[in-house]
């Protein structure tokens, strides 16, 4: 196999499948700013950007701070590490790490400029929460604290924020998209944490799944799945959004067969069932988005 080249390696360890992931929530929170008049193009292309960079920062940070607790090891189940592999050093993955979100505070600082100081907030309480997943003192991943940590930034935080910087406030249909995405995005590291609990368990990660168990871990994953459809079905029966909210439903079709691969498989072969949850997001974002677009929003 040949080595990657310096390009590449970078590419690897921004790790681009997790990329439409952080656009998803971007993408509703933006049709909600649409649906509420607000629409910015200016803010709402900066936000994409600013998530991006965000993501891409956060993998950079996991991926030398994985490797630095021990956490990525010879064997490993999931994606190519490049810190673990010996591609990057740690210390070049961490200026990566620091360059990167030094560009998300560039996009930060047109952002307050344009929607005022709560964008300071937000912006600096990622970063930091990013660092934080598995680094500093109190790792969040490692304290079974990884689900809170993607709900608030990957869903309430993302969706609201968008559509604050756009419309100047956020909609009250932004709140229950935010959840509803942010459910979404909590599976996705759901399989992740239910993929790797022998490894997690002997490095000392106590995600939830290891705390609980694996068919605890499922569990979690087809109830988050299930309360993304749950949200707009009720949004829809007490008349708080239109009956186009409900396309979302096209996607359930690609929901049930990642729940029954995550009950029945074991091993690499759940990497598949990871990019098929975040396809899975990406999807029904874009139905969200367009039931919000052809009047989904009350």
């Amino acid at each position: 196999m040949t080595a990657p080249g310096p390009v590449e390696v970078w590419i690897v360890a921004a790790r681009p499948k997790t990329l439409p992931a952080a656009l998803a929530p971007v993408l509703v929170g933006t049709a909600v700013a649409w649906a509420a008049g607000g629409f910015r193009a200016g803010p709402a292309a900066a936000a994409a950007l600013g998530a991006l960079l965000l993501q891409i920062g956060s993998n950079l940070a996991n991926d030398v701070f994985d490797f630095e607790r021990g956490a990525d090891r010879e064997g490993r189940t999931g994606p190519l590490r490049v810190t673990q592999a010996g591609l990057l050093t740690p210390a070049q993955v961490r200026a990566g790490m620091v360059a990167v979100f030094g560009l998300a505070l560039l996009v930060g600082i047109y952002l307050t400029i344009e929607a005022g100081w709560p964008v300071v907030a937000i912006g600096l309480s990622a970063i930091a929460a990013a660092i934080a997943y598995t680094g500093g003192p109190f790792p969040l991943g490692y304290n079974g604290l990884g689900e809170l940590f993607v709900m608030i930034f990957f869903g309430f935080a993302a969706v609201c924020g968008t559509a604050f910087v756009q419309a100047m406030y956020v909609p009250a249909a932004a709140w229950p998209a935010g959840f509803a995405a942010g459910c979404l995005a909590t599976a996705i590291l759901v399989v992740n944490n239910v993929r790797d609990i022998e490894q997690d368990r002997e490095s000392g990660k106590r995600t939830l799944s290891v705390r609980f168990g694996r068919p605890w871990g499922v569990a979690e994953f087809a109830s988050l799945v299930g309360l993304a459809y749950l949200v707009p079905v009720l949004l829809v029966m007490t008349d708080r959004a239109a009956v186009q909210l409900l396309l979302v439903l096209l996607s359930a079709p690609l929901a049930l067969p990642l729940i029954r691969s995550l009950r029945h498989e074991r091993g690499p072969v759940l990497n598949r069932t990871l990019a098929g949850t975040a396809r899975l997001f990406l999807v029904w974002s874009v139905l969200y988005s367009t039931g919000l677009l052809l009047g989904g929003s009350a």
